[in-house]
């Protein structure tokens, strides 16, 4: 069997692991127009804020690892269009080369791309985006400018809460703006963002929430030096963009099923609409679990999961994907937010009736030296009291707790089964009345 990966990134590596570790008789070709793979863009952040020594680690494997197990890998090559009907993918090497590859399976693993908004100024130079290696190179030499002491960032989601700690970690002016109230509010209720915008403020950074930008403002030389916002006008030597990431899906034509956002339509084997074709990672669509039906959520962990269900099935081994609910994370200056499913506000947005319940307390007994405060939320369906989402933020690490509701959403666990979990106590690790005992005893009073 003869199969094409467009796009090498996690999905795609994922996907030839799968196929290429499992079974005998694949020929793989492997076509992306980067000249680099597996990059992981979650650590940018840093290592432009010097948290870490330099990027070489952030890539995890190579193309030379691929050839050694006899696939065909393109890097620096485009794919300009795909024949569906004849099964052939075409492509433009950097050369100007122009190469044709037939295909019993096509994998298309093309990812995202950020959102760009098409404001005055948008092509002048100081403009920046973050996805690829080589953007966050550009981002680091903008830092490295002495010059350069004003840097706005537009977007306080995941990437550009990271990168304005990155900025601010470097010395620099950092001013963070948001269309939404708060930093994180797709993730988070404001309960909770609350103090992560506290945080963010406390540590230098200047949050303009409920802000939105309207023009970006050059000068004589064609250099960004200032940002125009619904509110007011500021100086800016660097805009860096972090607005969110839309699907990269160029090759649907009128051929392959789209969602909403113009991501492929996949279902549970990530299978498109053609039975030869499949589609993984943020280019494709995946099962929510909280809401019962496909949804979009761009992370690399939900991208590795779908190159291996996808090279499961394209061997001929039926697999369905176990869904997502959305499980993520941050950590900026010292202050931890983790949360999975949905916040209260964006399952009221879905339709569902909610309630929640919260408890905060100390991890440790009162008697453990240096004890942490520990603030915890549950978002459950008024009538079933189906878990559908969890949200905790402290400066003690309880990332791993995060994973546990994970599941229970995964599983349609309601409130009463959390409320006895069997939780050992131990005061090296918790409480006697654990929060996540307390959280869900406290729910309906």
């Amino acid at each position: 069997m003869k199969v094409v990966i467009i796009g090498t990134n996690h999905a795609g590596i994922a996907a030839a692991n799968t196929l290429l570790d499992n079974y005998e008789g694949m020929e793989l070709v492997m076509i992306d127009k980067n000249s680099n793979l597996s990059y992981l863009g979650c650590g940018t952040a840093l290592w432009v804020g010097r948290q870490i020594d330099g990027y070489d680690h952030l890539f995890y494997t190579r193309p030379e690892d691929f050839k050694a197990k006899g696939a065909q890998i393109l890097l620096e090559t485009t794919v300009t269009d795909v024949d569906y009907d004849k099964k052939v993918v075409y492509a433009v090497t950097k050369d100007g080369e122009t190469i044709e590859e037939s295909y019993d399976k096509l994998i298309h693993a093309t990812g995202s791309r950020p959102i760009s908004p098409d404001l005055p100024g948008a092509d002048l130079e100081g403009m920046h985006f973050l996805k690829l290696f080589q953007e966050g190179q550009e981002v680091d030499a903008a830092l490295s400018h002495p010059e350069y002491e004003n840097i706005a960032v537009i977007g306080a989601g995941y990437i550009g809460v990271e990168i304005a700690e990155a900025a601010r970690r470097r010395g620099k002016k950092v001013l963070l703006f948001d269309a939404a109230p708060t930093s994180l509010s797709n993730y988070y209720d404001e309960e909770l963002t609350n103090l992560m915008d506290e945080n963010l403020r406390d540590n230098g950074i200047e949050t303009h929430f409920g802000e939105l930008a309207t023009e970006y403002i050059g000068n004589d030389e064609g250099h960004v030096v200032g940002l125009k916002t619904t509110k007011g006008e500021y100086e800016a030597d660097v805009i860096i963009n972090a607005i969110g990431f839309l699907p990269n899906a160029p090759f649907a034509k009128d051929h392959l099923e789209t969602f909403g956002n113009g991501a492929y339509l996949v279902d549970r084997t990530f299978k498109t609409s053609d039975d030869d074709v499949y589609a993984i990672g943020d280019c494709a669509t995946n099962y929510s679990n909280v809401t019962n039906k496909p949804n979009y959520i761009a992370l690399a962990s939900n991208a590795v999961r779908t190159g291996i269900v996808a090279g499961h099935n394209i061997a001929g081994n039926h697999l369905e994907g176990a869904g997502i609910q959305g499980s993520n994370g941050i950590s900026i200056f010292g202050l931890n937010l983790v949360s999975t499913g949905l916040s209260a506000r964006l399952a009221e947005k879905e339709g569902f009736k909610v309630k929640v319940s919260d408890f905060e307390d100390t991890q440790f007994p009162s008697f453990m030296p240096n004890n942490e405060k520990v603030k915890i939320r549950l978002v459950y369906e008024e009538g079933t009291n189906r878990l559908l989402g969890a949200q905790i933020v402290s400066r003690y690490d309880i990332s791993m707790a995060i994973h546990m509701y994970s599941l229970a959403i995964q599983e349609q666990v309601t409130i009463e089964k959390l409320q006895l979990l069997d939780i050992f106590f131990l005061p090296h690790f918790n409480q006697p009345y654990n929060y996540m005992s307390m959280v869900a005893l406290n729910a309906d009073k």
